[in-house]
């Protein structure tokens, strides 16, 4: 795939580097691509990556120099335009933004060509914005902040040459915020991690942060009733609530290690996904492990789910909608196969988002006349995908 672009200068800009999550397992495949790309970012905490990403050239902005950001970066959310916009990406023909929030706001020369992969636009101050401030005393004064913001957010989607997403949901809501079109490369799940099982056991499980738009409290109010076994993994601002409300069925895990994950998922009857997400990578996991997923029948999930064969979906945001679903699955139970999982898990790997990504890249250079057959490497991608 794409190792360069002749001599020109490549940057990657994230929009900071704390975990390593679902965005961060992105960056790692396009920094793949890019092996000799300079990264940018807000701001970035050393020891939370891997050594791919920490190979490479990071440079930050004037944040990363408070004290402790990372415990209270979200209070800054008003000055995260400034901080992208003060970035100096003069030298760089080419910038490939990594964005959910403000990476997509830098200001490239003139004459380069910026590429956005985007998550979502800014839900924050979006589709969001209730979910996030509705309830919060200081919503009155968060609002004018969150106008602005949004005012930010669709003048700086100009400076894109093209976006590409991770979905036909966000898709739609890049068209209807940012009024451009985009393409669609679904990301990866790390399908060698998983792998399907011989043996289940008598639990459901969640994978998931305990915050609040992830809606674990419907999941553990449909157990409760239907007194199932539920294993909940994950922490969150939400735990100490959840926990409250959880019956003697329901157990919460959130010291699981990488290497207890897949065991997890193998034994689990099925996943189950309340929320309403832009792609979702734990159905995905699940699937690759072998089981079926109960999810809200909205977002990205179903694009990855086959309704029938690969799980269910729940038409209402409600215990019991949910708690239908999960009858309804225990009683066609036996039809889910474990192959039929896997074989739609394995369409969501690294290789296809580095193949189609890439081929978006090139048809942008070609675009301007750049068709050097240099740009593409004989080797393909590395070989130590994880």
């Amino acid at each position: 795939m794409l190792t360069k672009l002749e001599n020109r200068k490549v940057a990657i800009v994230h929009d900071w580097l704390h975990t390593y999550r679902g965005g961060e397992r992105v960056l790692e495949a396009i920094c793949e691509l890019f092996p000799k790309a300079d990264i940018f970012t807000l701001f970035h905490r050393p020891g939370k990556l891997g050594d791919i990403i920490s190979s490479h050239q990071i440079h930050t902005s004037f944040l990363n120099g408070l004290p402790g950001i990372e415990k209270y970066y979200r209070y800054l959310l008003p000055l995260f335009p400034l901080a992208a916009e003060r970035m100096d990406l003069t030298p760089y023909d080419l910038v490939i933004s990594s964005s959910h929030c403000v990476a997509k706001g830098i200001i490239p020369r003139p004459d380069a060509k910026h590429i956005s992969y985007c998550y979502t636009p800014m839900r924050y101050v979006w589709d969001g914005y209730r979910e996030y401030f509705a309830k919060s005393t200081l919503e009155p004064l968060i609002y004018p902040f969150a106008h602005y913001l949004r005012q930010w957010d669709v003048s700086s989607s100009h400076r894109v040459d093209r976006f590409v997403c991770l979905s036909a949901y966000v898709q739609k809501r890049i068209e209807k915020y940012y009024r451009r079109p985009s393409d669609i490369v679904f990301p990866f799940a790390a399908l060698d991690r998983f792998s399907v099982g011989n043996q289940q056991k008598d639990y459901y499980l969640i994978v998931s942060a305990l915050t609040p738009y992830k809606r674990v409290d419907l999941a553990i109010e449909a157990c409760n009733q239907l007194n199932r076994k539920l294993i909940v993994v994950g922490q969150g601002p939400e735990e100490k609530r959840l926990k409250q409300m959880a019956g003697k069925t329901i157990s919460f895990l959130n010291n699981t290690s990488n290497s207890e994950l897949p065991k997890l998922y193998q034994e689990s009857r099925a996943l189950l996904f309340p929320g309403l997400e832009d792609f979702g990578i734990t159905p995905v996991e699940s699937m690759a492990s072998g089981r079926p997923v109960i999810a809200f029948g909205r977002g990205g999930v179903t694009e990855t789910v086959i309704e029938g064969k690969t799980g269910l979906f729940f038409d209402e945001p409600s215990p019991s909608s949910l708690k239908e679903a999960i009858v309804d699955f225990e009683r066609m139970e036996k039809a889910f196969d474990a192959k039929a999982c896997r074989t739609q898990a394995e369409k969501f790997s690294r290789q296809r988002f580095q193949k189609e990504f890439g081929e978006i890249i090139l048809k942008e250079i070609y675009k301007e006349g750049r068709t050097s057959d240099s740009l593409i490497s004989p080797e393909g991608p590395r070989q130590d995908l994880t």
